[in-house]
């Protein structure tokens, strides 16, 4: 191939590399909000056996996720309370926040129960009923208490319309009734400890997790908290909400890029450097990795609209291996010295590369089959990286490089030939000893699929929401009931069921409480078994006006409340229009295809065992615990990834026996696969339990540790000149990786600490053991 044609496809190449460089600009920048991924809960696939239950967890998060919940404390009252109105005033000065709430707006309490009066006959507390219908009730005697009660607590129903306190005994189990926030001064406090806290809330104008509302929110709070602190100095702000787990997120996933591409960078460079001793093979090699990385962001925002954080602290690891073809070129050209032919060399390593290149396609497409959305976003980044960085070695390289070059640093290929001849002296003896070695270190693996243990969000996030939850009862629990049926009804009354056991949990004090829309909304059935318990008193009217006579009450309101009977029952489009359901209507499902459903978020318990046994027997009600479904789908996973890694161990076999013979196939493999067992067993030692994600890291293990007994194979009848020249190539290749993957084994991320700790392991004990590879006739 002449000069000529080798610029022109060079030309060509980089046309399409600007453009698709120009392509990726505007999707990352040119269309308004950065497309950053930032919930981690968006690269997890669908977990829950039924639909409306995944429907549900969006519901529930989304309800949560997108408010956050200040509390301002102090010890003196005053101060806590005008501090309050200071930062809610404050932030309802910026737009990011679609509504806050200190103050609470003017409210009319006839208003608020009025509603409630013409379904006051169809509403009644376990208690009430049961003692109703039990013999020997005495309805004067509980107008007479009713009568002498000093004051009402909570919200309070007037004497007229709930004479014998049967509503007000309902209203005060509701959830605002049982608040330990109570409405003092229009604001929202609660008094503990001899201190003042204050409850502000805000919903933000759009997602949590979108870039363009997380940091103005961030900055809006950052400077409103500046101001408190300076006005009230001894005032405490404590907050919650899925925008901190989210920012916490971002930050760590920023500091992990910037260290990962930074030191790689900057090793990586020194070392091409050293080894090459000019700086043109440094900028090319990087101008081949910079267009891998550049097509793989692309094409993944092309596919999936937006990147996710471990797709990007991934991808600046993948600098260490994108940068591995360019280093085969640029090695066989120091190789070559004046003999150097741009298009003869591109030739020489075409074999090499692209066996690689497909062993490395196939670990990352193996990963991709995981139905984890972020592993597939990193397959696709990868296996776009890797497919652009080799092509550019083909189409672009040639043209820029027709000049021989220095040869690489005779000290380093001096090293390098010595370690080649020491390690190929082992033999299949010494194999055998590593395999006595690994064996206590296999008997200690173990496996640990939690998915807490792959989340680490900072200490004091989770302080500040516990200390929220202990002091207002609010809090995102991770575990809540989906209770489902055909009809509204049948959900309701499936929902009662299990508030009678919850209840009882509460009465034996292993619950605190629980949230659920039955005690605000009881189904028909219940309702009508209300209004008959109360049947019987209301049957003599005469008698019943007799005894609110006898008790004072005027005539007007005795014909009132007596003619009010029997009222109507609630129903759930009824409730559905009341103001105060507003803050519980994401409790409620309704779905064309699955019917109906209602969530119950327990309270004051995180024992999965004793809240699975309260729904034990009762249809249609089934604990939801995201944490535990993800934590078993990684488990699922992980036995499968074990799977596919012997599956890409069979098909790799007689791709390299049917390159190199059958009888050196054995050799070949076997770097790969003592790295992959010997990494294992490292792991043991170290008492790692395996997860999904060691298991993934083992995968690309196979895929590189191939590619290095490739090289050595393919390049190794082109240097015997040159004793150590291939294998110097070889380590170059392996210190770049761990340059970037190793980097990854001191990630804020715990997922991405398993991921790098494992390739750190694999990779280093490969790369020792590819010179075994040949043979020790061949390496000698």
């Amino acid at each position: 191939m002449t000069a000529p044609v080798l610029r022109r496809r060079a030309i060509g190449f980089a046309l399409v590399a600007v453009g698709i460089a120009l392509l990726g600009a505007w999707l990352v920048f040119g269309r308004g909000n950065i497309p950053i991924q930032t919930d981690l809960l968006a690269m997890l696939p669908a977990t829950e056996r039924h639909p409306l239950a995944e429907a549900a967890v969006e519901q529930l998060t989304h309800a949560n996720g997108d408010r956050i919940v200040l509390l301002v404390e102090d010890a003196d009252d005053d101060t806590a309370k005008d501090a309050a109105r200071k930062l809610g005033q404050s932030l309802a000065k910026d737009k990011v926040f679609r509504s806050v709430t200190a103050e609470l707006p003017p409210f009319d309490l006839d208003q608020l129960l009025s509603p409630y009066l013409v379904h006051r006959f169809h509403l009644l507390t376990d208690g009430d009923r049961s003692a109703i219908g039990a013999p020997g009730y005495d309805a004067a005697q509980i107008l007479a208490r009713r009568l002498n009660e000093p004051f009402l607590a909570g919200v309070g129903v007037k004497l007229q319309d709930d004479p014998f306190g049967w509503l007000q005994h309902w209203l005060q189990q509701q959830p605002w009734s049982r608040s330990p926030l109570l409405p003092e001064d229009d604001l929202l406090v609660a008094h503990q400890n001899d201190r003042t806290y204050v409850l502000v809330t805000a919903d933000l104008n759009g997602s949590s997790y979108d870039d363009a509302v997380q940091q103005p929110a961030l900055t809006a709070l950052a400077t409103a908290e500046q101001t408190l602190k300076h006005d009230y100095p001894s005032v405490k702000l404590s907050r919650a909400g899925a925008l901190f787990y989210a920012a916490a997120a971002r930050a760590d996933a920023e500091h992990d890029v910037h260290m990962v591409s930074i030191i790689s960078t900057l090793g990586i460079g020194l070392l091409l450097l050293w080894v090459f001793r000019s700086p043109g093979p440094l900028l090319l090699a990087f101008l081949s990795t910079a267009i891998g990385v550049v097509t793989a962001l692309t094409l993944t925002l092309l596919i999936f609209g937006q990147v996710h954080l471990l797709t990007l602290v991934f991808g600046a690891a993948l600098l260490g291996e994108a940068v591995d073809y360019s280093i085969q070129y640029l090695s066989a050209r120091a190789n070559a010295g004046t003999s150097w032919d741009a298009a003869r060399g591109s030739r020489q390593v075409r074999p090499a590369l692209l066996l690689a290149l497909g062993t490395s396609l196939l670990g990352y497409a193996l990963l991709g089959l995981m139905p984890f959305p972020a592993l597939r976003q990193m397959a696709v980044f990868a296996m776009a990286g890797m497919l652009a960085a080799c092509v550019s070695v083909f189409w672009l390289l040639p043209a820029l490089l027709q000049k021989p070059t220095k040869p690489m640093s005779p000290r380093l290929v001096t090293l390098a030939s010595s370690l080649q001849r020491l390690a190929g002296r082992a033999g299949w003896p010494a194999f055998l000893v590593l395999i006595v070695i690994a064996l206590p270190g296999w008997w200690r693996l173990g496996h640990d699929d939690d998915i807490h243990l792959l989340i680490s969000p900072p200490a004091s996030v989770t302080e500040q929401e516990a200390h929220i939850r202990d002091i207002t009862g609010l809090g995102n629990g991770t575990q809540f009931y989906l209770v489902h049926g055909d009809t509204a009804e049948q959900t309701l009354q499936r929902e009662e069921a299990l508030d009678a056991r919850l209840q009882a949990m509460v009465d034996k004090g292993t619950l605190q409480s629980w949230l659920g829309i039955a005690v605000m909304l009881p189904s028909q059935q219940r309702q009508q078994a209300n209004q008959a318990a109360l049947a019987p008193l209301f049957a003599q009217p005469d008698k019943l006006k007799a005894m609110l006579q006898n008790a004072g009450f005027r005539q007007d309101a005795i014909d009132t409340y007596v003619g009010a009977w029997p009222g109507t029952p609630l129903t759930i489009q009824e409730w559905m229009k009341l103001p105060i359901s507003t803050p519980f209507r994401y409790l409620w499902m309704v779905d064309g295809k699955q019917g109906f459903g209602a969530l119950v978020v327990p309270q004051g318990q995180e024992d999965v065992a004793l809240l699975r046994a309260a729904a034990e027997g009762l249809p249609g009600v089934e604990l939801i615990d995201k944490p535990a479904s993800v934590s078993n789908l990684f488990g699922r996973y992980r036995h499968y990834a074990s799977l596919w890694l012997l599956a890409a161990l069979v098909l790799i076999a007689p791709v390299f026996g049917w390159r190199y013979g059958w009888r050196q196939m054995p050799r070949v493999m076997a770097p790969p696969v003592f790295g992959i067992g010997l990494t294992l067993a490292a792991l043991g030692y170290l008492g790692q339990p395996l997860t999904l994600f060691h298991w993934m890291a083992l995968m690309l293990v196979l895929g590189v540790g191939a590619n290095y007994a490739v090289f050595m194979q393919e390049g190794e009848p082109h240097t015997r000149h040159l004793p150590g020249a291939t294998f110097t190539s070889v380590l170059l290749s392996a210190v770049t990786a761990l340059l970037s993957f190793g980097l990854l084994a001191i990630s804020s991320m715990p997922a991405l600490q398993h991921f790098g700790l494992t390739l750190l392991l694999g990779i280093g004990i490969t790369v020792v053991m590819v010179p075994m590879s040949l043979g020790r006739e061949k390496s000698t």
